[in-house]
């Protein structure tokens, strides 16, 4: 008789990540409560931790994890001296799931928790520590890292979003065919904050956060993989790939930002280049254009350029307009801009940029610098690239920035 795989610490963190969110989804189904079956499930991992190193990996993991924390969860309720009702009824349908639905369960029980994340009546910033902890596993230590925010307040987050979704009764259930559309969006903008995060980090000493833009492009695929026909969520897929494309190129050593015109574009995964290009040629026979498929569009294109000299600023502008014409926000006349500059000259471009009125926005400021620069205001773009700089709260965007303002001194 063979023995069974050697398994390590390491191969139950991985599963613990990539299956936790599948698992506690199931349980809250089963339970009727997030606590209940966030306990059931980590139980089951630490039964993991003592035996597969001994017995070996289950042919299924998450299928052993799963069925060992319903154990555990119906061992719990029928030691209770008293139970509530909503519990029994759903410890009832849990016992009678037909096996052969099994996956179709757990996809839609993953979609109920990604809608229950994420739902209007949370605010924005305990969807996403939400998100995080229940689809994603991260721990509350992590979560609160990613945020720069001290562990225990974003534990007290955590319980008051959990205690608001049971006292309030937020449904565990999917959106009506009706809602699910408008109720989309919410989620997808929860994942791409979750992304620019950590793409972009708004404090700390590092630009980049590895480990927030794997957990949303890993969001992103298993969103893509429950809703296949919802085109945003594809452009969502797509526009993180292709930004993401662009990670080991962005800083230096010593994690000074390297903006994209000044970036070695061979040290770009061409692989997700591929795979986001492809998903954005999908997205565009589907012909539904929305904003994220656009943005997508527009890193595509210039994914596509060799050199930053070979960018086709043309279509790139014709997206920009598509979009200002679908979904125009300040931001995305912002950005525009950038592009305008590179058509009419820099005079044009500051010309909208002066009007939008961004003036807590950091990113204004040093595209209005930028612009400045340009033309030659060196007093004007000093005194915007002072402001951008007061904004910033990471080192790698500040150390650019800093860098920019002392070249300007110089050449004075």
């Amino acid at each position: 008789m063979s023995e069974p795989p050697r398994v390590v610490q390491e191969d139950i963190e991985r599963i613990f990540r990539e299956e936790y969110g599948r698992a506690v989804s199931v349980l809250t189904r089963a339970v009727g409560d997030i606590d209940t079956a966030e306990e059931a499930v980590q139980t089951a991992f630490a039964s993991a931790v003592e035996r597969w190193p001994v017995a070996g990996m289950p042919p299924s993991p998450i299928a052993w994890i799963i069925t060992a924390a319903r154990n555990w969860a119906i061992d719990r309720f029928r030691r209770e001296s008293t139970r509530d009702e909503r519990h029994a009824e759903a410890m009832m349908r849990f016992e009678h799931d037909e096996p052969d639905d099994e996956d179709t369960l757990i996809r839609d029980d993953q979609l109920r928790m990604i809608f229950t994340c994420c739902h209007p009546a949370l605010a924005e910033d305990v969807r996403v520590a939400l998100t995080l902890r229940l689809l994603g596993g991260l721990t509350t230590a992590e979560i609160a890292r990613a945020f720069f925010v001290p562990e225990p307040t974003m534990s007290q987050r955590l319980v008051r979003a959990k205690g608001k979704i049971r006292d309030a009764r937020i449904p565990f259930e999917l959106p009506s065919d009706e809602d699910i559309g408008r109720r989309m969006s919410g989620v997808l903008a929860v994942v791409y904050l979750i992304f620019n995060e950590g793409y972009s980090a708004s404090g700390g000493a590092e630009l980049v956060r590895d480990d927030l833009c794997r957990e949303a492009i890993r969001l992103g695929r298993l969103l893509a993989a429950l809703v296949p026909d919802e085109p945003e969520v594809l452009g969502l897929l797509a526009l993180m790939l292709l930004i993401d494309a662009r990670r080991d190129a962005r800083t230096t050593n010593d994690g000074t930002l390297i903006p994209l015109h000044e970036q070695d574009r061979a040290r770009w995964k061409h692989e997700r280049i591929d795979e986001g290009q492809s998903i954005v040629r999908e997205c565009l026979r589907r012909n539904r254009p929305g904003p994220y498929q656009l943005q997508a569009a527009i890193n595509a294109v210039h994914s596509d350029a060799t050199t930053a000299e070979d960018t086709d600023w043309t279509q790139i502008l014709a997206l920009y307009d598509l979009q200002m014409d679908i979904a125009p926000t300040p931001i995305v006349e912002l950005n525009r801009a950038v592009v305008v500059a590179e058509i009419d000259g820099p005079a044009t471009a500051l010309a909208i940029v002066d009007r939008l009125g961004l003036a807590d926005y950091r990113v204004y400021h040093a595209i209005r610098a930028d612009l400045l620069r340009r033309l030659g205001q060196t007093e004007d773009a000093a005194t915007a690239y002072r402001l951008a700089i007061a904004l910033v709260g990471n080192d790698g965007e500040r150390a650019y920035l800093d860098e920019r303002l002392r070249s300007l001194s110089s050449r004075a």
